[in-house]
């Protein structure tokens, strides 16, 4: 079978020889060396400053949120479900704005009508959806000009860099999620990068239950840390990545030379580099890409809808702005198998069984 997705798994030889240091010491947790460790070789190998390691993605973007000051956002409805429950769950007000039809991410012009009718909302929330990047430099503009925050889901961006910055430097706050399924994971857990040093140091009292040392409780907190286990399943992984974001790029690019005038293929953004976290294609409507995945079982290889459904359906008492593009794209798009174990002759197979598929 080729697989829809297969986590990294870490060396095992390695690990071990960072959980016997974990057992030596006895420091398993609140911020030990294994995690001071990995967050330092994470900003320099990410180019970026004020990287604060958290539980998990979810986490992440309620740290951003609470870190910020955050009350009312306008987001995109096609994203993973956690980019608005997360906010939700906070009893954050929500609302939708739609999407670029050709990147598939949220729009600045669609959220800055928006922003204009709606003056109490205070934060932009985009997602840089399957690692593409946002217009970045159109939302930093329009947080500008209506002096709003604005937070990146950036969980599928791992290594993306726009000209020769990381996309994560730019907004008040981009999250990351080190599930196992991402191509850089903790099995579980995540981060926040700030802009603000002063933002990353309230998250960071956030995360130990609002515990300041030496001063004691001097905010309602949670527990969002991440663990000495956790990070050093991360300092091995991140051993490989080079191999590995080059390995998937490669992927990545084969697939988009051999479907490219096959199926409809979402924009890249055009200074961005490939890290290939995700294989995503547009089929005429949800019944085609019903029998494309039927199809493509028949020869055991996976796909698979994502996203689907629109966060806008599933959370109807949020404000709604008008999602046509959001609703097109929705309707018809799957995700194709693209993990680190997969070959360039996995890759040929999926192209040759989609185009012998009889649905296109």
């Amino acid at each position: 079978m080729i697989a829809l997705n297969s986590p990294l798994k870490p060396d095992l030889k390695k690990l071990h020889q960072y959980l016997e240091k974990v057992n030596s010491s006895g420091w398993f947790t609140n911020f030990g060396p294994l995690h001071n460790e990995l967050t330092d070789r994470l900003e320099d190998y990410l180019g970026v400053k004020n990287l604060l390691l958290v539980s998990n993605g979810t986490v992440a973007l309620q740290l951003a949120g609470r870190a910020l000051g955050v009350d009312n956002l306008i987001t995109t409805p096609f994203s993973f479900v956690a980019t608005s429950s997360a906010f939700q769950w906070q009893k954050d007000t929500i609302s939708f704005a739609d999407i670029d039809r050709q990147s598939y991410n949220l729009c600045p012009d669609a959220t800055s009508r928006a922003l204009t009718q709606d003056p109490a909302l205070d934060t932009i929330l985009a997602t840089h959806v399957y690692g593409n990047p946002c217009d970045v430099k159109g939302f930093e503009s329009l947080g500008k000009e209506k002096n709003v925050k604005v937070i990146y889901d950036a969980a599928h961006t791992f290594g993306i860099k726009v000209g020769d910055q990381s996309v994560l430097s730019y907004g008040d706050a981009s999250t990351l999620s080190f599930h196992a399924t991402k191509l850089f994971h903790t099995v579980e857990g995540g981060a926040v990068v700030f802009k603000d040093k002063q933002h990353f140091e309230k998250a960071k009292l956030l995360i130990n239950f609002g515990i300041e040392p030496d001063k004691g409780i001097v905010e309602t907190g949670v527990n969002g840390k991440l663990n000495e286990y956790q990070a050093a399943v991360g300092l091995v992984n991140l051993e490989r990545m080079d191999i590995v974001l080059q390995h998937r790029a490669e992927l990545f690019s084969q697939y988009i030379t051999g479907l490219k005038d096959v199926v409809e293929l979402p924009k890249w953004h055009s200074e961005a580099n490939y890290n290939g976290a995700y294989m995503p294609i547009k089929l005429k409507n949800s019944q085609q890409a019903s029998k494309l995945i039927t199809k493509l079982a028949e020869s055991n290889i996976q796909s698979r809808t994502y996203f689907s459904p629109a966060l806008d359906s599933v959370f109807t008492e949020c404000k709604n702005h008008g999602t046509p593009n959001s609703d097109a794209v929705t309707d018809g798009v799957l995700c194709l198998p693209l993990h680190v174990e997969m070959t360039a002759e996995d890759v040929d197979k999926v192209i040759c069984k989609i185009k012998e598929s009889g649905v296109l």
